[in-house]
């Protein structure tokens, strides 16, 4: 399986209430690259703050939401296309998005939503990724959700699932560990079996971010809180374990409501930057 390259050191996700800082946090060291929303940007005019950041050498790594690879229905060509023009703009190594689907019945959910893990849904999982990478000109790289449910009738675990998946297509793995967290908490998943039975090799770079339990007992992967000791926990078991293997991925911090201070998201960028640089494969 050939192994999908993804950027290096600590990133931050960029979004334009926040675009000074985060090119500031750039600019003192706090950050090397950024991951943007693609469909937030204009393929043909992108945000002044992303010209900035490439002109100065930053990546900049398009992360998109709406491609519905998990969905059963026709893939929307325009949206991969829309992906694979913003890349272009912006010299990207690679584009993500998610294992999940978005879209059922011609109707848009507005959330990420899970995909059955059935060997009929991963079928389908996998001619839409395989579609969607012959129309973009870099490598895809897909992301774990953090899930509210599952479906009933699983038939493998979702590390499995995954594995599989990269197996077949040799798609990249963007893997989140609050995500996982979350699945732990809300599925009762073992986030160490899940760990066990990835590729990590495939392991494009990671995602951290922060969430609160609610009162129905629900981990919200809100992107609006502090990163927790529980992610940073499954944070530092990850790179141990990629480490092992002789390489350590990226890892980028994503910050989406509630933005604190600019010294505040620098201390949990140096957070970050601490767990990766003490692992960092010789």
């Amino acid at each position: 399986m050939r192994r999908v390259s993804g950027p290096t050191g600590v990133g931050l996700g960029w979004r334009a209430e926040i675009d000074r800082t985060v090119e500031a946090l750039v600019g003192r060291g706090a950050a090397d690259f950024v991951e943007v929303v693609a469909e937030d940007v204009h393929a043909a005019a992108p945000p002044a703050s992303l010209e900035r950041l490439r002109a100065r050498g930053v990546t900049v790594v398009p992360h998109a939401v709406s491609l519905s690879l998990g969905g059963a229905e026709e893939l929307r060509t325009d949206r991969v296309d829309h992906l694979a023009a913003v890349a272009a703009a912006l010299d990207a190594p690679l584009v993500s998005d998610h294992v999940c689907f978005v879209r059922a019945g011609g109707l848009e959910s507005g959330h990420l939503l899970p995909v059955p893990r059935t060997r009929d849904a991963l079928d389908v999982l996998v001619a839409n990724v395989r579609a969607a990478q012959d129309r973009l000109p870099v490598p895809l790289a897909l992301e774990n959700i953090a899930a509210l449910l599952e479906w009933p009738d699983a038939e493998m675990g979702e590390g499995a699932f995954l594995a599989e998946l990269c197996g077949r297509t040799g798609v990249g793995l963007v893997l989140d560990v609050a995500n996982l967290h979350a699945c732990a908490v809300n599925l009762g998943q073992d986030p160490a079996r899940v760990l066990d039975d990835l590729p990590l090799e495939q392991v494009a770079y990671v995602h951290a971010a922060g969430g609160v339990t609610g009162p129905d007992g629900l981990y919200h992967d809100t992107h609006a809180h502090s990163l927790g000791e529980p992610v940073l926990a499954l944070l530092a078991d990850l790179l141990d374990r990629c480490s092992a293997l002789g390489r350590t991925p990226a890892v980028l911090l994503e910050r989406d409501d509630r933005y604190p201070s600019d010294d505040e998201l620098a201390g949990e960028l140096a957070l970050l930057r601490r767990a990766h640089r003490s692992r960092v494969a010789p």
